[in-house]
């Protein structure tokens, strides 16, 4: 399967149109993660470096053909002092599939404060996905093979009062990756919709649903490494009418919080 470079891998056609490479996969449509990681790595090349990713907000519009590429359409909506904003359109055979923005800033000073991480088992106390014999977890290993993750079984979870659906999962990048930062965070993209909307089938472990995701949101707190072990402390506080929401806190070991997600997908019943 392709690592994680080639997943992200564009092409410069005009001054602001990318073609995303397609890479072998399993899936019948386009991984979502592949596309907003593409996207926002077609924004970054439009902006100048000195600007970082702050925050990135999607919607995915029809399932792409994994066989095809996708061609990203940059509009530069805003060149300020302090902040930069792009919007990215991912189109195939005509028709938009992806359309995501995403504002870039210069970093500042101010107060400074975050929420604590769960205590939760560490990483290297869980099984890797290549000893399992859940044929789910054996089929995403396949899928993601240069990725190591690793859920937390749900009786070790973290029971807070009034979360009803919560989901935590250890993940890093398997082979070490470039210092760049931006790269991080494209990478971090791409994995971020992995795993999450899995939160909402927690208390409905054995209805049949079918699910995709909606929209995607995300916010870049803290520098990170994705070749590092990550915690994406998940939840899904509603389902309803065919759609969950969910979101995620994303921690660093050390227990800083680096990102956050939150996203909403189809999760409705089978139709017969």
């Amino acid at each position: 399967m392709a690592t994680i470079e080639e997943a992200l891998e564009i092409e410069r056609l005009e001054r602001d149109i990318f073609r995303g490479a397609s890479t072998k996969t399993q899936l019948p449509r386009t991984f979502g993660g592949q596309v907003a990681g593409q996207a926002l790595v077609a924004a970054v090349r439009t902006v100048e470096p000195r600007f970082q990713v702050h925050s990135l907000h999607g919607y995915f519009l029809r399932p792409g053909n994994p066989e095809a590429p996708t061609v990203y359409m940059v509009d530069r909506i805003r060149d300020g002092r302090s902040f930069c904003t792009r919007r990215v359109t991912g189109v195939q055979d005509g028709d938009a599939i992806f359309t995501m923005s995403a504002s870039f800033h210069l970093g500042d000073e101010g107060p400074s404060h975050q929420d604590e991480m769960a205590q939760v088992a560490p990483p290297d106390d869980l099984s890797d996905a290549k000893t399992s014999m859940d044929p789910e977890r054996l089929w995403a290993m396949r899928e993601w093979e240069h990725w190591d993750i690793r859920p937390v079984p749900q009786d070790q979870v973290t029971q807070r009062p009034g979360v009803v659906s919560p989901q935590q999962v250890w993940f890093r990048y398997r082979h070490p990756l470039p210092d760049d930062p931006l790269f991080h965070v494209c990478t971090l993209a791409y994995m971020s919709d992995m795993t999450l909307l899995g939160s909402s089938k927690v208390t409905h472990p054995d209805e049949p649903t079918q699910n995709a995701s909606l929209d995607h949101a995300m916010w870049f707190l803290r520098p990170f490494r994705t070749d590092d072990w990550l915690l994406y402390d998940q939840s899904s506080p509603s389902a309803g009418f065919g759609r969950a929401l969910t979101g995620g806190k994303i921690f660093d070991r050390g227990g800083r919080l680096v990102a956050a997600v939150v996203q909403e997908g189809l999760i409705r019943n089978l139709r017969s």
